[in-house]
């Protein structure tokens, strides 16, 4: 996908932040929308359908955790990469983003640089899932367009970051990853998140696809084995 193609969503109370982000956006070749709160951003999103949503955490009639909410109960933004953009970088605050669908977090104040290599990194996921449709290992089957999973005939609905993950380790059946490459692929290099992360997500698909498929390496990392 070209980058002059690709659209992002500025949500954001602050408008010298949203001029901030516009600018340097715009200056990259990116088309830009921009919302000032909440509710705005849901009405915008549907119009325009962007592959990048940048949410304030804290913003007048709709905070940012509960934008995410709503967008992620919405068919068309079930996939949509969204980030949020907030001050405040309390883990708890960290943990409800991600809980309601969030694919990363930048804490501003923000460098225009990077800014931009934060919002490259996040676009290049967009890339990862172009190409093959689906992934087949063993009686699993990864249908990457629908963002479902499908075992025993039986479809599996996963969170973003659960799929993600899974997909991660069933691109390569057999291919040790290291936790440290699972955080950067998943999460992205520069997500603060805890220790327990990766664990808590790979616990959750244990659950749901059997105790099986994914294998611990210990001290190393996780692998997938068909």
């Amino acid at each position: 996908m070209e980058q002059n193609d690709l659209k992002i969503l500025l949500v954001d109370d602050e408008s010298d932040v949203l001029d901030f982000m516009k600018y340097n956006l715009e200056k990259e070749g990116f088309w830009v929308y921009t919302a000032q709160n909440g509710l705005e951003g849901i009405q915008l999103a549907k119009k325009v359908n962007p592959h990048l949503i940048i949410l304030d955490l804290m913003m007048p009639k709709m905070d940012g955790i509960e934008t995410c909410r709503q967008l992620r109960a919405l068919p068309d933004f079930k996939n949509t990469l969204i980030t949020f953009l907030t001050a405040r970088d309390e883990d708890y605050s960290q943990i409800a983003g991600f809980e309601v669908g969030a694919d990363d977090y930048i804490t501003k104040p923000i460098k225009p640089r990077v800014f931009i290599s934060r919002i490259r990194a996040l676009l290049r996921r967009l890339e990862t899932n172009e190409g093959v449709a689906k992934i087949v290992a063993g009686d699993i089957e990864i249908d990457r367009e629908r963002y479902v999973v499908v075992k025993d005939k039986k479809e599996i609905s996963l969170p973003r970051k659960e799929f993600e993950l899974l997909n991660l380790l069933a691109s390569k059946p057999g291919r040790v990853f290291k936790r440290e490459e699972i955080l950067s692929r998943v999460w992205g290099n520069e997500t603060i998140v805890g220790d327990r992360t990766i664990d808590v997500h790979i616990r959750k698909l244990r659950e749901k696809i059997g105790d099986d498929c994914i294998k611990t390496i210990k001290g190393i990392g996780y692998k997938f084995d068909a």
